[in-house]
């Protein structure tokens, strides 16, 4: 970890947004969490031995004024919990910028650390789960911890927000949780996850602080892990066709 203390990436700015970041990244809510990315972070990896590993919670990311918000699962150990900013330094990072730039979603197709030069344009990028969770699992707790971070960015998105992506089963399950529970209406019964499902989700009348407006959609993508990638599961142009169809949305 840095002695320089938290950096702050593209949109963390000043305001609601900059009071976030600083609340997420000097978070120690799990106890679970806060032992394995700090011994993560001591350890490191050998490709990455000679790098100075982030070891925090991992903040959001991107435009202020997004209409689009990503959502993944959480860090990963050696990727953004080594680097800081969320999705970058692995392969899944790799993917998710190549398709946000052919999309027009990012100002370049790569991150490889935070002061790279990339920026989200029209897009926020977080998680579920703000910390590196062993074997990529977190606990149900920890999520629930966690929780009170995105329905920040949320709030502050609301006004704007036109579409919101889920990578993966994790982050949909969360999503459509969260916005039910702020009274959003959300479908009953919840749709079944799989690659390319919509789900429009409405502001109720009455509900406090919001007033009637279009549809948020929720559109579902496979979470571009290697698991999923090398496998074919996910291809780039499936992938693709879920930010073409957020472009489309957020029109």
């Amino acid at each position: 970890m840095s002695p320089a203390g938290p950096r702050r990436g593209q949109g963390s700015g000043s305001g609601p947004l900059a009071v976030l970041h600083d609340e997420v990244v000097t978070c120690r809510r799990c106890p679970r969490l806060v032992a394995w990315r700090e011994e993560v972070a001591r350890e490191k990896r050998a490709a990455f031995r000679d790098e100075d590993y982030w070891g925090r919670p991992v903040p959001g990311f991107g435009d202020p004024d997004a209409r689009l918000l990503i959502v993944g699962l959480a860090p990963a150990a050696h990727g953004a919990n080594r680097t800081g900013r969320m999705f970058t330094g692995d392969r899944s990072g790799e993917w998710l910028f190549r398709a946000l730039h052919r999309a027009g979603f990012a100002n370049q197709p790569h991150g490889t650390h935070r002061g790279d030069g990339l920026e989200l344009r029209d897009a926020w990028l977080t998680a579920s789960v703000r910390c590196a969770p062993p074997a990529n699992r977190p606990l149900p707790s920890e999520r629930k911890n966690c929780r009170s971070f995105m329905e920040a960015e949320f709030d502050h998105f609301l006004p704007r927000l036109r579409v919101v992506v889920t990578l993966g089963g994790f982050a949909f399950d969360h999503v459509l949780r969260l916005l039910r529970d702020r009274g959003l209406g959300v479908p009953s019964p919840k749709p079944a996850f799989g690659h390319g499902v919509e789900v429009p989700v409405h502001v109720a009348a009455g509900v406090p602080g919001h007033r009637q407006r279009a549809a948020v959609t929720v559109l579902t993508s496979y979470h571009p892990s290697q698991q999923n990638t090398f496998t074919g599961t996910l291809t780039e142009a499936a992938f693709d066709q879920v930010w073409s169809r957020a472009r489309s949305l957020c029109k």
